[in-house]
């Protein structure tokens, strides 16, 4: 116990360290045009990357200023190099046009990243640890059209390339003929329909946000593989005096010949804190998880969380008894009060071995 709380106050104090980097790196704020942007050091933690040090940059603005109507647009740069030598590059933002009469999300990245693997199912074993390594590019686009008051159609594309891949030889992914396990491309075309009256795109204390998408990669498009994914995302939150409480149940879900890195991953930052992101792959997977947010003093915030799901070959596969869990709890730090975009810092428990800390940039969901 006495460990646990040290780290508590290392982690903590490394939380704070964030705020102090940032105050002396450039900040611009344009009042008249409505934009802020900050560039600021980064100290990242998660269970896949061990400690991750970098830079992000964080540009929120209205690309029309006399849109008061459209929540505030925003864009963030990051580049991250962590002690596990995994390098990753990324950017991503949401962008609204026009009253919301359009929205553009998008997210960019590469990374070369050491990983590891357990197999496939919901009955992987820590015994079955292997390592492996693969470098990644990767594109999403999805444009938004609104038809209705908070209601969307969209039109998605995804492209990914992974290669450089290695391997154990005759271990899990030779034993278990994984699909993408040699260098291959995917690229997917897709549609959406989404239901969203969130008050904030960071941090909303009000409002839902419920999103079904289906995505189909096809040789036509020019990839290697030929599969179908659809996701549910269902969110709600709600406002308990100063209080938020926030629920989500995500649904994620593949037919076809399914590569390695399209499968369902179970665990992360976002969703089933304290299992190592991949911890359980399959084709599909089923998370619900909550939060109670809740303020401390001034910019500092904490949440409580906790959360269950299980992944599956098929839906067939869901059993109750098959259910994981994960709880934990987290503290924030408002680096953009206004815009409600903060630091977080948790600490996620899960079965068995599974736990770890995440010191990320923006909520979990």
């Amino acid at each position: 116990m006495r460990r646990k709380r040290s780290l508590v106050l290392v982690y903590s104090a490394l939380f704070l360290g964030c705020w102090f980097l940032y105050l002396p790196v450039h900040a611009q704020k344009d009042s008249v045009k409505q934009k802020s942007l900050l560039f600021f050091p980064v100290i990242a933690r998660s269970i896949e990357t061990g400690w991750s040090f970098g830079s992000v940059g964080s540009l929120t603005f209205r690309p029309n200023p006399a849109d008061t109507v459209s929540r505030t647009s925003n864009m963030q740069v990051l580049l991250l190099y962590s002690t596990k030598k995994q390098l990753v590059t990324a950017i991503n933002g949401s962008q609204y046009f026009d009253k919301e009469k359009y929205i553009l999300n998008e997210q960019l990245s590469f990374s070369s990243y050491p990983d590891k693997f357990w197999g496939l199912g919901k009955n992987a074993q820590d015994a079955d640890e292997e390592p492996y390594k693969f470098k990644q590019y990767y594109v999403y686009l999805h444009l938004l059209r609104k038809v209705a008051p908070h209601f969307f159609a969209g039109v998605l594309f995804e492209k990914q390339k992974v290669w450089d891949i290695t391997y154990q030889a005759g271990g899990k992914f030779d034993q278990q003929q994984v699909a993408g396990r040699y260098d291959y491309h995917v690229s997917g075309l897709g549609g959406s329909l989404t239901w969203d009256k969130r008050n904030n795109a960071f941090a909303p204390d009000q409002g839902f946000f419920y999103q079904f998408s289906l995505n189909h990669f096809s040789k036509f498009w020019g990839s290697d593989y030929v599969y179908t994914n659809f996701v549910f995302d269902l969110r709600k939150y709600v406002a308990v005096k100063k209080n938020v409480l926030a629920f989500q149940l995500f649904s994620f879900n593949n037919t076809g010949d399914v590569p390695i890195r399209s499968l369902a991953s179970f665990g992360g930052a976002n969703r089933m804190r304290g299992y190592y992101d991949g911890r359980y792959k399959d084709k599909n997977q089923i998370v619900f998880q909550a939060e109670y947010r809740f303020p401390l003093y001034k910019r500092f915030s904490a949440v409580l969380f906790g959360g269950t799901g299980t992944v599956g070959r098929n839906f067939s596969d869901y059993a109750v008894k098959d259910l994981k869990y994960s709880y934990g709890g987290g503290l924030r730090f408002a680096v953009n009060k206004k815009e409600k975009l903060n630091i977080r810092i948790d600490y996620g428990i899960g079965q068995g071995k599974n736990n770890g800390f995440y010191l990320q940039l923006g909520e979990a969901f």
